[in-house]
């Protein structure tokens, strides 16, 4: 079947061998798919090899540059976004069709399915820690990724409209995963705030409540009982922890700078001695 528009479909991965088969057969109705590998080193080109031979590798650390470098990859006018990790449903993959060939240019909001183990999560979604729903479906030139390591912000052109349609999201297997998961974000996140002054910790902490009582209120988390404190209480250490990793990543370079102060101080009065 002709399609009046070209549909891309985009997955940008770091070794995902274990999720990325399901994910690259969701997209079977794309025009085309591309793959952005990141430093893999483990079999996940071999199977992404089963499903296209648009393939790109480098090694990023800045997450919004290496989505940015797989969007400008695509040909279609029309890009689905998808990790490895989610799955297009196919009522979904109808909709998508749809809108792709009706041929409005815009940005496409897509609801998320999300899963912990087998428990499907709908509530308790919020800030860095998880989301509701993503700006997955867009034409290209509409959604730009802004630069950094783990997070990155988004500049999105209107109009920005929601699908009926929901995207399955296997967010993490158990609670290991989820405590693994909130290492490795904040880890990133601690990398980019220590780059500039640090807010002072009162407004960390006062984002820290904020998130925990948006998740369990205002995205309902309360509905989802202890998964959902649980989730609200994932959303608020983010933002303690991430200011925490980047305070000590300030003192151990400002450590390090008096030290070489010191030494280089010292090797000057050494030199000058006659």
């Amino acid at each position: 079947m002709e399609h009046r528009n070209r549909l891309s479909g985009l997955i940008v991965a770091h070794n995902e061998e274990e999720m990325i088969g399901d994910a690259l057969r969701s997209l079977d109705f794309c025009d085309e798919i591309v793959v952005v590998l990141d430093k893999c080193t483990d079999g996940t080109r071999k199977i992404v090899e089963e499903f296209t031979s648009n393939i790109l590798e480098g090694s990023w650390d800045i997450e919004g540059a290496r989505r940015n470098f797989g969007i400008e990859a695509c040909a279609g006018p029309f890009i689905l976004e998808l990790d490895a990790d989610e799955r297009v449903l196919p009522e979904t993959a109808k909709e998508i069709r749809e809108v792709v060939d009706e041929g409005i240019k815009g940005c496409y909001k897509i609801r998320f399915d999300n899963y912990v183990g087998n428990r499907l999560l709908r509530y308790g979604w919020a800030g860095s820690f998880g989301a509701s729903a993503g700006d997955r479906l867009f034409a290209k030139g509409y959604k730009t990724w802004g630069l950094q390591r783990i997070h990155p912000s988004l500049e999105l052109k209107d109009p920005i409209k929601e699908l009926k349609g929901h995207i399955t999201h296997l967010v993490d297997r158990d609670l290991n995963d989820m405590i693994k998961r909130l290492i490795w974000y904040t880890d990133m996140r601690a990398i980019d705030m220590a780059q500039k002054p640090l807010p002072p910790f009162r407004t960390v902490l006062r984002r820290a409540c904020h998130r925990f009582l948006k998740a369990l209120w205002g995205r309902k988390g309360y509905r989802e009982g202890k998964m959902g404190f649980l989730l609200a209480m994932m959303a608020a250490l983010y933002q303690l922890f991430s200011y925490y990793k980047a305070l000590f990543i300030q003192e151990q370079r400002t450590q390090e700078q008096q030290a070489e102060t010191v030494q280089s101080s010292d090797t000057q009065r050494t030199s000058s001695t006659p």
